[in-house]
């Protein structure tokens, strides 16, 4: 289940894309499927990392034109030298991160002249429901540290240097989830209400049916679970 749409991005051959916060390594691995690229995940949790190294078999073409590489950073001080990258993706990251800036400075320090850049971040109104309904979501080791506003992270970034080319919403379906989850916060393991709409959501993903993606479509622009924006870092030319 992809956050980021490719879609919405210009693929060449022999690009690089960097997924910064790659977790499991699910936007590595649709890209990946999606073009002829060499991908790079990038996350701080070893785990994730070696989980997502251990899954690439069953997406790997084995083919000598494209690669899926990842490994363990930080996303303040990324392991790689200035305009390494055509393209930057970074999927519900910032959230976790207290001095946010200093991440989107070292992203738009990798990232290419006229490259791309897709960020997401959880949606002010369903991430605000969640901190109201559980102090201990709020607290969670590792969890968000903020409520991000659209309009102020989006002009964050463009004070950087970059153009805002389009938003959209994603994973309405998923708020009510993440709202009986807190909700039910010491019970939720036990909860036969959350565990009957998790099997919901991933027959859901499975089958995908128009009837929910219509329901989803209609939803999105008030409970979708995450905002996603698409800029283009407006410095010089882009190699291809």
């Amino acid at each position: 289940m992809q956050t980021i749409r490719f879609k919405n991005f210009d693929f060449y051959p022999n690009q690089k894309i960097l997924d910064i916060g790659c977790g499991q390594g699910r936007h590595c691995f649709g890209a990946y499927m999606h073009a002829d690229l060499d991908v790079y995940g990038i996350d701080m949790g070893f785990d994730d990392v070696k989980k997502a190294y251990d899954n690439f078999d069953q997406f790997n073409e084995r083919l000598d034109k494209k690669s899926c590489n990842f490994m363990v950073g930080n996303a303040k001080t990324l392991p790689f030298e200035d305009n390494s990258f055509d393209h930057v993706v970074c999927s519900e990251v910032l959230e976790h991160i207290i001095d946010y800036e200093s991440a989107l400075k070292e992203i738009k320090r990798v990232l290419k002249p006229n490259g791309t850049f897709a960020l997401s971040v959880p949606k002010f109104f369903p991430e605000w429901v969640c901190w109201k309904l559980s102090k201990d979501y709020q607290n969670e080791p590792g969890g968000h540290v903020r409520i991000f506003k659209y309009r102020e992270l989006k002009n964050s970034v463009i004070s950087l240097g970059f153009k805002f080319n389009k938003r959209h919403w994603a994973h309405a379906l998923h708020s009510p989830y993440w709202w009986m989850q807190c909700y039910f916060w010491e019970t939720k393991k036990q909860s036969k209400l959350i565990s009957t709409y998790h099997s919901f959501l991933v027959w859901d993903m499975t089958k995908n049916p128009i009837m929910t993606r219509l329901l989803e479509f209609l939803l999105q622009p008030i409970i979708g679970k995450s905002v996603v924006m698409y800029f283009e870092n407006l410095e010089g030319d882009i190699e291809r």
